[in-house]
């Protein structure tokens, strides 16, 4: 079945720029969909790359292009401690090896050995939980791009004191590498266990704050990216993201 949408906007609209605002692809793709006549608008194709969607207007995308971009390969992973998310180095495993027929949770293809999958937000090697692979280009742009709106949540386990004044430094007033940090949401969970909403991901960001009032981290574990949870997917198993999925992420982007 083909792809259709109302659009509601108050004004007219290019008809790539709403594909790309919706999270359907880039603005490029979507000239690329229009040359190639898969796009229609109140069932008119749509010849002209600077064509404009009036509000009320109903766009829909042929079965070929709705394939053609649903083929972007974007999994699900819950990372254990010990694999790396980025590229490895010598000795390490990339999650990408998880990979397999024997992990995969639900229906789907299992992605080439050669398929580029880089990981949206990285997982340090030491800690665990939800991680994103995807060669989805709008997605990535959704997730880690600069203007990305996109919290992430985290478990995390110290070691050493923990009291009011420790816990509003993390909150707020710390900095890393001379800059200063974006405040946080840190809440205390149970004991020695602290519930972390960043809005930046720094390299070893919470293990390097922890230290820093004197905490040690000894579990890390990311259990949300925006709207995805890790939810029940056992530890170092996968599953392919839905499409739902993917709307709700790039949604929630802006």
């Amino acid at each position: 079945m083909s792809w259709s949408r109302r659009y509601d906007g108050p004004e007219p609209v290019r008809v790539n720029k709403w594909l790309a605002q919706s999270g359907v692809c880039s603005r490029r793709e979507a000239e690329e969909l229009i040359a190639a006549g898969a796009v229609m608008v109140d069932g008119e194709r749509v010849t002209d790359v600077g064509r404009k969607i009036a509000p009320g207007q109903t766009l829909v995308l042929n079965d070929r292009a709705e394939m053609g971009l649903g083929a972007q390969v974007s999994v699900v992973i819950h990372k254990p401690v010990g694999i790396v998310s980025a590229q490895p180095e010598h000795g390490q495993t990339p999650a990408a090896r998880l990979l397999t027929a024997e992990n995969l949770v639900g229906g789907g293809i299992v992605p080439s050995s050669r398929a580029s999958l880089p990981p949206l937000g990285r997982l340090d090697q030491d800690s665990r939980g939800l991680l994103l692979l995807s060669e989805d280009g709008v997605l990535a742009k959704a997730i880690i791009g600069p203007e990305s709106e996109i919290d992430k949540e985290y478990i995390v386990t110290v070691t050493g004191k923990v009291d009011r004044v420790k816990i509003q430094k993390l909150r707020h007033g710390l900095e890393l590498d001379g800059r200063q940090l974006k405040p946080a949401k840190v809440t205390l969970q149970d004991v020695q266990v602290l519930r972390f909403v960043l809005n930046e991901g720094r390299n070893r960001q919470i293990r390097r704050m922890c230290e820093l009032v004197e905490l040690e981290v000894t579990d890390l574990v990311r259990v949300r990216i925006g709207p995805l949870l890790l939810g029940d997917l056992p530890e170092g198993k996968w599953r392919h993201l839905t499409g739902e999925e993917r709307q709700a992420l790039i949604s929630a982007s802006v």
